[in-house]
Formats: structure tokens, C-alpha cells, sequence
């Protein structure tokens, strides 16, 4: 197996000094960079500083336990894709279903064995690795996706998705909840039995547009949703550039593929319906269209 941890930063909490010694010592021994956290409200601190790669997390601390400090990470989410490996002398099934429960993704039992250690980070930062790189590849694809439990709970989501929301979140500290408005919205997808796609606008400007479309569920209390958002400056630009159009026959097509009728566009532009269609003629006699559907699907494709 490659080693997955060459240059990985790895964050181990734990309030034995003698447990972060022996930890520090394995994480270094296989070329990557540790960090330390005597307790978990330190290892809190650290992670607004630094995102690591892997977290090494003690279960039992005073203060605050492991599984306690594992749940606040996870609120963070930048930190969703972190994997938490618990380690801990506590065996039972209850203490181990609560390590899962608070986020991790794989307990070890103390005393920790160096090399089954090492063979468990390589494989869940491989995982990990894997999953980030397919967020970011949906990103580059304009898929800006996100899925959420019935809840409303933010389950993932890839990184633009996350900026897009971002400012329509109700309170920062609960950045993994949809604002109430979405999970209402949300909700009445699940009784609907519409098959077109359903979409909520959570801003609409002359500048840019940003919704959130229902996709559907994608797994066991897993609902997939889409953030779209629609740059209309750049679009305007692109497709004055296509199509040879002046940038105001670019705007008024541009709303054109965006669905709005003659009469809105109008209202947003500040222009009369003359105008609007004295603009569609030199649209379509450009485009080589007879009317606005085609000319929008022109223009959509051409996106």
C-alpha cells in the first residue's frame, strides 16, 4: 500500500502525555505531521486554525469526552470530511456504537498497536482523499451539490455548494441546519409527486441568481439537492461573445433562457415592451431562430 500519510497532518487529542508522546512518535516515523491536543475543548481551537487530515481522538478526557468533542467537530463544516479515529480502553459494544454515532469512523482499543494504527489512517485518508476529490471534480462540472437528511441536516456537500449557501444560513454556529424557509420547502418536496424538478430562488438580483434544486433521494434518509448559481454578468458577456450580440441583446436573451417573460424582463432591465421586442427581432434574426424557445435553447447550450 502506498503511504497515504507521507505529508499528512494528523491531529491527535488525548490528555496523556505519555499517549501523545507514543503517538507523535508513530505519526512522525511515517513522514507526516502531528499535532497535539491535551484536552478536547484545545483540539477545538486548533482545528479554527488548521484543517487536519486525520483526527487521532481519545475517548475518555475530563471536560469534555471524546465523543462530545468528535459531535462539535462535526458541526463544523469544513470539517465533514475529517476522518476521527477513536482510541480508547473502553471495549463495550454501547461505547463503541457511540463512537460511530458521534461521527468517527473507526475505534481502536488501548493498547494501540503501531502498525494496525498506521494501516487504518492510510486506508480512511485514502477514503477520504478519494471523496474530497470527487466534490471538488463535481465543482469544476458546475455541480454544486449538497445532500441532507429529512431534517434538514446538511449531510455533505461539495465546497462551492457550501460558499453558495453560505450567506443564507440563519446562524453560523448551526451551519450544518438549513434555514427553516429551506426545510419547508424541503418538506413539501418529499409529499409532492411532481416529477419536473422543483426550485427555490434564495436570491435574485440583476447581478446573480442562486437557487436550490430537489433532485431526490439518494439514499437511506439522504436527499440530494443542487445549488445553481446563475452569474448573469458573466453569461451576459459569454453570450455577447457567442452570438455576435450587443451587451444589451445579451441581457435581454439571457433572461430569455432564464424563463422570464417579456413583461419582466422589461421591469428589470428599466425598458419598455417595445423595446424588449425591437431586441428579440435583432436576437433572432442573429441567432437564425423564428422565436424565443429556440433562441433560449440556443443560448442554454451555448453555456
Amino acid at each position: 500500500m502506498n503511504n497515504q500519510c507521507d505529508k499528512a497532518c494528523i491531529l491527535v487529542v488525548d490528555d496523556s502525555p505519555d499517549s501523545l508522546k507514543f503517538l507523535t512518535e508513530v505519526i512522525e516515523d511515517i513522514g507526516a505531521t502531528a499535532l497535539v491536543a491535551l484536552s478536547g475543548e484545545k483540539s477545538l481551537d486548533v482545528i479554527n486554525q488548521v484543517t487536519p487530515d486525520v483526527i487521532l481522538m481519545d475517548a475518555v478526557m475530563p471536560s469534555m469526552d471524546g465523543f462530545e468533542t468528535c459531535r462539535r467537530i462535526k458541526s463544523n463544516s469544513a470539517m465533514l470530511h475529517v476522518p476521527v479515529i477513536f482510541m480508547t480502553g473502553l471495549s463495550d459494544t454501547e461505547h463503541i456504537v457511540a463512537g460511530f454515532q458521534a461521527g468517527g469512523v473507526d475505534y481502536l482499543v488501548k493498547p494501540i498497536d503501531p502498525d494496525e494504527l498506521v494501516a487504518r489512517m492510510q486506508v480512511h485518508l485514502a477514503n477520504a482523499r478519494l471523496a474530497q476529490s470527487a466534490y471538488v471534480a463535481m465543482d469544476e462540472a458546475r455541480r454544486f451539490l449538497m445532500a441532507v437528511s429529512s431534517d434538514g441536516t446538511i449531510l455533505w456537500k461539495t465546497p462551492q455548494a457550501g460558499k453558495l449557501i453560505e450567506p443564507f444560513m440563519d446562524d453560523p454556529s448551526l451551519e450544518l441546519q438549513l434555514p427553516e424557509y429551506v426545510k419547508q420547502w424541503l418538506n413539501h418536496q418529499f409529499k409532492t409527486t411532481a416529477t419536473s424538478p422543483s426550485q427555490l430562488v434564495l436570491s435574485d438580483t440583476y447581478e446573480c441568481q442562486v437557487l436550490i434544486s430537489y433532485i431526490g433521494q439518494s439514499g437511506a434518509d439522504e436527499y440530494l439537492l443542487r445549488v445553481v448559481e446563475n452569474d448573469f454578468v458573466s453569461i451576459r458577456a459569454r453570450l455577447s461573445t457567442v452570438f455576435g450580440l450587443t451587451l444589451r441583446e445579451a441581457d435581454v436573451l439571457t433572461w430569455i433562457a432564464n424563463g422570464k417573460a417579456n413583461r419582466d424582463i422589461g421591469a428589470i432591465l428599466d425598458l419598455s415592451p417595445r423595446t424588449i421586442n425591437k431586441h428579440l427581432e435583432r436576437i433572432h434574426k442573429k441567432l437564425g431562430v423564428e422565436n424565443r424557445t429556440a433562441a433560449a435553447a440556443m443560448a442554454l447550450n451555448a453555456l
